[in-house]
């Protein structure tokens, strides 16, 4: 399944958005560099659906939402999340990586759980580590189940 990236966002801290950066580098068995959730763990990357988040612009009753405001390092669109499971593959690029998780607990002071009282992760987030490195950027094609 064909799939296309909306953007690829970072932060340098755990526990707060992620910024939109244009490209990303991704590393073998560690994520990606200069992201605080890199590391030799199975949650390296996030993943999160554009329309997922359309839908809580729309539910949010004017609260500004951002892509990677989720936490989410990487935007897609064309791509059904909830259909993944763990163990699937993802390529984008050279970039080659496994689901290791499907959703999380949200994390306490959740601003837009706070101001909307939802937070889309806990169901619809995505997490992988990498198996192969490379580049990814806001404009790439992804492939889902290589």
């Amino acid at each position: 399944m064909k799939f296309s990236i909306e953007s690829v966002n970072i932060s340098e801290k755990k526990g707060i958005q992620k910024r939109p950066v244009g490209k990303i580098e991704l590393q073998e068995g560690f994520g990606i560099v200069g992201d605080a959730h890199a590391g030799k763990w199975h949650r390296q990357v996030s993943f999160l659906s554009g329309e997922a988040i359309d839908y809580m612009r729309k539910k949010s009753n004017g609260f500004k939402i951002n892509n990677g405001d989720f936490g989410e390092n990487i935007v897609t669109r064309g791509i059904d999340w909830k259909t993944v499971r763990v163990g699937d593959r993802i390529k984008i690029n050279d970039v080659e990586m496994e689901i290791t998780q499907i959703g999380k607990k949200c994390h306490s002071g959740c601003a837009i759980l706070d101001a909307v009282g939802e937070c889309i992760m806990p169901k619809q987030g995505i997490f992988a580590r990498v198996l192969k490195g490379g580049t990814i950027s806001d404009k790439d094609i992804g492939y889902y189940n290589i």
